[in-house]
């Protein structure tokens, strides 16, 4: 019997990349996708789980995974930062290169 590959997994696996990529974008992008990710991933494990004989990819999709677990811790701790950020100094302060410039020769 032939093999199929299983659903998503490439999906998957571009997800979690995308979600590594994308952690500066103030972790929220990055989150969106290391998120979808994960759940696609869980998914293809369980079908995958179901009838191993009739799949394959599973590499790809543990691959795909594994980067979209990093991609999250990435993120949040990405958004965790530009939350402190904002609360610590302000958006117009962090949108103004001189006087943050002013800020951090304070703290040195």
């Amino acid at each position: 019997m032939e093999q199929q590959k299983l659903p998503n997994a490439t999906l998957i696996l571009v997800f979690g990349i995308i979600s590594i990529v994308t952690c500066c974008c103030y972790g929220v992008i990055g989150l969106i996708f290391g998120v979808i990710g994960l759940i696609l991933a869980n998914k293809a494990m369980k079908l995958y789980a179901e009838n191993p004989e009739i799949y394959e990819g599973l590499q790809t999709v543990k691959t795909g995974r594994i980067l979209s677990i990093i991609g999250v811790v990435l993120n949040v701790i990405y958004l965790l930062l530009s939350i402190w950020a904002i609360s610590k100094f302000g958006w117009d302060t962090l949108q103004d290169p001189q006087r943050m410039q002013e800020i951090l020769e304070q703290y040195q």
